[in-house]
């Protein structure tokens, strides 16, 4: 009885030192998570970086001028910081170039004409020098191509008019289920004899911004591309109440597009090596390159200067990760993915081992979690943090994409790594996504420095405890 008695003892004691190490570890986790946020709110410097970049540089289109202005200041302020290794990694990026302004009507009857904002799609081949102008067939989806033929499609330009789902409290979803009409819709379109496309944006509100995007022709011969647009979500609801009232509507337009030769660009790249695990590699990043419409701001200068306040948060809080802290600035996301295919392939060739990668891509707004792409265990074990963000309002924690640049790593290199995607309220993300009105005073200071301080705070849950 007595043995049985030292044993429960023993037993006691043991679980107690357990729970009083676990509730311990807690309040250090606690006490350096709020640390972060209270710095990133008081302290932090991703709100000017971005002043910086969309301001002073503007829109950031893979390949042009203001993309290497971008590249030279985010190198500039990586060094700053007082990292252990900044560098360059060179990649070749596809140069597209919009030319002058676009220009669009619809004729109902000769001289009777109105004008609707459109914009070319990224990668789309110019109209004839002097426009083109042709009966205009409206279809919902690329689907709708099938029901007309070529009978009612030859020697016409297709309206693609597939809007965003307004019942899609996720608006991504509400994204991807019609986003093939705009990349895919000038190849099926011509494979019946269409002559041009214009595709609604995608866009959820009711406004005269066209929003532009990448669009692509696979592996259709130069000749027999055709122009594709994109039109505002007014234009096409305009258009489309005309073309029931008078389907025999013309409609012109010209836009002045060209594709050159790939250009050399690069991936930004800045790390704070590990302290007892720096052959283990976590990556934190976002996209450098925009469109050219706005200023990126929230695609995804907001994600870039995020990413790199995660190793400033670091610095100014005196945290020292044990596994080496890789942010990764990815050149050529929107029209190529180049920037993303490209440090994959070099992290599979050095044989560098990667244990996780975040990705902020989806607007500076007010953080609401994240999606991981992972193993049902590591998933777990990323959800048994989310009490630690509750505090700060975080609480969506889901399985799901981790994001497009980082995606490469998990294709190329074999490894079982971890993905997220830092997920913010996206309700008002589509109204500016790729559009004119992408621009700074969109972003909100403090919901651009609380996704920062959120990122970062992950990202030392991992560095500290692991991943599985």
């Amino acid at each position: 009885m007595k043995n049985n008695y030292n044993v429960r003892v023993k037993l006691f004691c043991l679980l107690v030192f357990i729970y009083a190490g676990s509730s311990n570890a807690q309040q250090s986790d606690q006490e350096q998570i709020k640390a972060f946020y209270d710095t990133a709110l008081i302290n932090g410097t991703g709100y000017n970086w971005l002043n910086y970049i969309s301001n002073q540089i503007g829109g950031r289109l893979s390949g042009s001028v203001q993309a290497q202005q971008a590249v030279d200041y985010t190198k500039s302020q990586l060094d700053s910081l007082g990292l252990d290794n900044v560098w360059l990694q060179p990649v070749m990026v596809p140069k597209w170039v919009r030319g002058t302004p676009e220009f669009a009507y619809y004729e109902t009857t000769p001289g009777m004409t109105t004008n609707v904002a459109i914009c070319a799609l990224g990668g789309s081949v110019a109209t004839p020098p002097k426009g083109l102008k042709a009966k205009i067939v409206e279809v919902t989806g690329i689907e709708g191509l099938e029901q007309l033929g070529k009978k009612g499609i030859e020697g016409k330009i297709v309206f693609f008019n597939k809007p965003m789902d307004p019942t899609s409290v996720n608006t991504f979803d509400a994204y991807s289920n019609c986003v093939d009409q705009r990349y895919a819709g000038a190849m099926e379109a011509s494979k019946y004899g269409a002559v041009g496309v214009i595709v609604r944006s995608m866009n959820l509100r009711l406004d005269d911004f066209p929003h532009t995007g990448s669009m692509g022709y696979g592996d259709q011969p130069v000749n027999e591309r055709i122009p594709a647009a994109a039109i505002s979500t007014n234009g096409a609801e305009l258009l489309s109440t005309s073309l029931k009232l008078n389907p025999d509507i013309n409609f012109y337009f010209k836009q002045n597009c060209k594709q050159f030769q790939d250009v050399e660009s690069y991936n930004v790249i800045g790390e704070i090596t590990g302290s007892t695990l720096p052959n283990e590699v976590i990556v934190v990043g976002g996209h450098l390159d925009s469109w050219d419409l706005g200023d990126g701001s929230h695609d995804d200068g907001a994600g870039c200067v995020q990413s790199m306040e995660v190793l400033n948060l670091f610095k100014k809080t005196g945290y020292k990760p044990k596994r080496t802290i890789r942010v990764v600035l990815f050149m050529n996301e929107e029209n190529g993915l180049r920037g993303g295919n490209k440090y994959a392939e070099w992290a599979s060739t050095g044989k560098e081992h990667h244990i996780f990668a975040l990705e902020s891509d989806s607007g500076g707004f007010t953080p609401r979690g994240f999606t991981i792409d992972g193993s049902d265990n590591a998933v777990q074990h990323i959800e048994a943090w989310k009490t630690l963000f509750k505090p700060y309002l975080v609480h969506y924690f889901e399985k799901g994409f981790g994001g497009a640049d980082i995606g490469p790593l998990k294709k190329i290199t074999n490894e079982k790594i971890v993905l997220a995607g830092l997920r913010p309220d996206s309700q008002r993300y589509f109204d500016y996504h790729h559009a004119e009105n992408d621009t700074f005073e969109q972003v909100n200071k403090r919901e651009l420095q609380l996704g920062a301080a959120t990122m970062t705070s992950l990202i030392y849950l991992v560095d500290k405890y692991g991943i599985d």
